[in-house]
């Protein structure tokens, strides 16, 4: 089964969500490192822009989408070159330009009175996107944001040795064309407190996914510019829409790095969840949902 727009047959997910439609945004004729973006959209209301992690895709909120999808439109994005989105040789995946394709969302389809999730780096991105654009966004909810050093490679050896390689000039093409199954689960549930929560499905689907042609490219470029995240904090203090920071308990995130956010974010309402670790919306997605649906 395909799913089919005017240019391009594209394959479909292997996860389907009741009462979401994929669609495409074509590419930006203006920008031809900025290529289609492909996203999730259904339910009814106000507009809900979702923005995955590293490494994921929209499907990424399969779990979240049921539970808001009566109080707001969602849009789940995939983030440039990762999902179904086109992966655009030579593109830059810094946290501008990765900025850049929420924008074309968000001033495409004109959205406005939008709120704003993210979890890890979409968190970072919600934050920086409404900095930019306080006419469209009406608040942000930031699910763990990545935004300080060290990242996936706190979560366990296995994941620091392999991401450090990935990222590393000689040995870095290779190693980021490896994925075996055992080695993608197990950085996956470093992120986890319940590693039941990484159904097999969708680590096929992200496994499925990482074959694309060019996808290995794209996810070293993501790790190597990393960095451009954390830079990224200093655009924080501009957002003017009222923010709700919320961080898992056991977050690769440490206090400090919790703390710093806080003290930029004085007014930002805080939450900290339980028997959570880094992907909260995989193992608790009851607790955004509460947030969402509290303020639509």
């Amino acid at each position: 089964m395909t799913i089919e727009d005017s240019s391009v047959v594209v394959p479909t997910p292997g996860i389907q969500m009741s009462g979401m439609t994929g669609r495409f945004l074509e590419a930006d004729s203006s920008n031809s490192k900025q290529g289609r973006l492909r996203y999730l959209v259904g339910g009814s209301g106000a507009p809900l822009v979702l923005l995955h992690t590293v490494r994921t895709q929209a499907e990424h909120f399969r779990h979240l989408i049921p539970l808001v999808q009566k109080h707001y439109t969602v849009y789940a994005l995939d983030l440039p070159g990762m999902g179904y989105s086109q992966i655009v040789p030579g593109a830059s995946y810094d946290e501008p330009d990765m900025r850049m394709a929420v924008k074309r969302l968000l001033t495409k389809l004109d959205l406005r009175d939008v709120t704003l999730l993210g979890e890890s780096m979409g968190a970072t991105l919600a934050l920086t996107t409404a900095a930019d654009h306080p006419e469209r966004v009406r608040r942000v909810v930031a699910i763990n944001a990545y935004d300080y050093s060290g990242g996936i490679a706190r979560s366990s050896f296995l994941a620091r040795f392999i991401i450090t390689g990935v990222t590393m000039p000689a040995i870095g093409p290779l190693l980021a064309t490896q994925e075996p199954r055992p080695v993608m689960r197990a950085i996956l549930k470093g992120g986890l407190v319940d590693p039941t929560a990484l159904r097999d499905d969708y680590l096929d689907e992200l496994l499925r996914v990482g074959k694309h042609p060019g996808y290995s490219v794209v996810a070293r470029a993501v790790y190597r510019n990393l960095p451009s995240l954390i830079a990224a904090r200093e655009r924080y203090a501009k957002v003017i829409a009222p923010i709700h920071l919320i961080y898992g308990e056991q977050d690769w995130s440490r206090p400090s790095d919790r703390q710093a956010n806080r003290h930029l974010l004085p007014k930002a309402e805080f939450t900290s969840v339980p028997s959570a670790g880094h992907f909260v919306a995989l193992e608790r997605p009851e607790v955004p949902a509460k947030v969402l649906n509290a303020l639509a």
